[in-house]
């Protein structure tokens, strides 16, 4: 049963679609494929977990847009939340 779900194949990280528990299997569809990672964590409902690892420093993507940076390394299956994610600001003047 799918419990989480992405919208962009280049997500790298899963939306909880209702609370998932530290050990529990977390299931979604990328691109068709049905996918699974074990959570390393309690999930609360609409928020996000890493499906790959991400390191220090690389871009958080979710529906296909960046939408922070990794304040430090997340695991697979860690919840991805404000306290390892800081904001980012693209140079919006560079496209003026």
């Amino acid at each position: 049963m799918l419990n989480a779900m992405i919208i962009d194949p280049k997500d790298n990280v899963a939306v909880a679609i209702e609370p998932i528990k530290k050990g529990d299997t977390v299931t979604y569809l990328c691109q068709g494929q049905e996918k699974s990672l074990t959570a390393q964590q309690d999930i609360t409902i609409y928020h996000k977990l890493a499906t790959c690892d991400i390191a220090k420093g690389d871009p958080i993507v979710k529906y296909g847009e960046h939408i922070g940076i990794a304040a430090c390394d997340i695991k697979t299956g860690e919840h991805v939340h404000v306290h390892n994610v800081t904001s980012h600001r693209e140079d919006l003047e560079a496209e003026a």
